[in-house]
């Protein structure tokens, strides 16, 4: 059977940056086993498969190379670019039902898309020890005034804050050890960030998730949007600047990507989190499956 497949870069900052994913749409007659050899056969850290919904505008389905997951947000992003470049929707505010819940995506005028996650949990705090192990790194190259822990809006991430940038960009990790830890805590995988920038953000960040077939992926739209809570519930972002977060992500990889991020809060606390940024089309292409 031949499949039509478009690949896309999402939370590309330039045209060679951005994390990639797969779309295919109109999925409703695919199999889960076709998907998930489709997602093999493509090889980026996730393809989303489009169909129809009852509860939403549009049912997506996110597969690794090797899992399904719940919820990806770059291959969501990609999924809305592509709806809105072939026209099949144009601006405005639409639904997709995952299996982490029925989430807004909003498609902008520039071709900016802005999608709804689950509001923030704030779960386990962990020891430093078998984090540092699985990093390779000394645990003094680990912030002590903020946890190790794990926050989801969507996906439970190990969120880790790390000393400085040049101590990030040269950790080389244990990705049998992350594997381990993640499947440990049942967690997608690790989150490290660092306060130190290269540009105009509020964090530089890398995602390690060895258990799902991702030794490091370019732009993670779920971990930065858990990030962002974590920052906002331990007062690391100034309130008036919450609206218009900005994470760098992917240098290490030579894949510069931008994330940005909206929380609206109330006394209460966080009571909405969206993530998003702008994407490239790299090609359509047809597949055997």
């Amino acid at each position: 059977m031949k499949q039509e497949v478009f690949t896309v870069r999402s939370f590309a900052k330039d045209t060679i940056g951005g994390n990639e994913a797969g779309v295919v749409l109109n999925a409703n007659h695919l199999k889960e086993d076709q998907m998930k050899k489709i997602a093999l056969l493509l090889g980026y850290s996730e393809t989303a498969f489009v169909s129809e919904s009852d509860i939403g505008d549009f049912k997506v389905r996110f597969f690794t190379p090797e899992y399904e997951v719940d919820l990806c947000g770059h291959a969501t992003l990609a999924v809305f670019h592509i709806l809105f470049s072939e026209k099949i929707i144009s601006t405005g505010t639409f639904s997709q039902e995952t299996q982490a819940g029925v989430l807004e995506v909003e498609v902008k005028q520039d071709g900016t898309i802005m999608m709804n996650q689950n509001r923030p949990q704030f779960l386990d705090i962990l020891q430093k020890d078998e984090i540092e192990r699985s990093l390779n790194i000394d645990p003094t190259e680990i912030l002590s005034d903020l946890p190790i822990q794990i926050v989801s809006t969507g996906l439970r991430d190990i969120i880790i804050p790390i000393k400085n940038l040049k101590t990030l960009q040269r950790i080389k990790p244990n990705f049998s050890e992350i594997a381990a830890v993640s499947k440990k805590y049942d967690t997608i995988g690790y989150h490290l960030f660092s306060f130190d920038t290269l540009g105009n953000a509020n964090a530089h960040t890398r995602n390690f998730a060895p258990l799902y077939g991702i030794p490091e992926e370019s732009a993670t739209g779920t971990s930065n949007g858990a990030l962002s809570c974590y920052l906002f519930n331990y007062k690391k972002l100034e309130n008036k600047s919450v609206e218009n977060i900005v994470i760098e992500q992917g240098y290490t990889m030579k894949k510069p990507s931008e994330i940005f991020i909206g929380l609206l809060c109330d006394e209460t606390g966080i009571t909405r989190v969206t993530v998003g940024g702008r994407a490239v089309l790299i090609e359509k292409r047809v597949l055997d499956v």
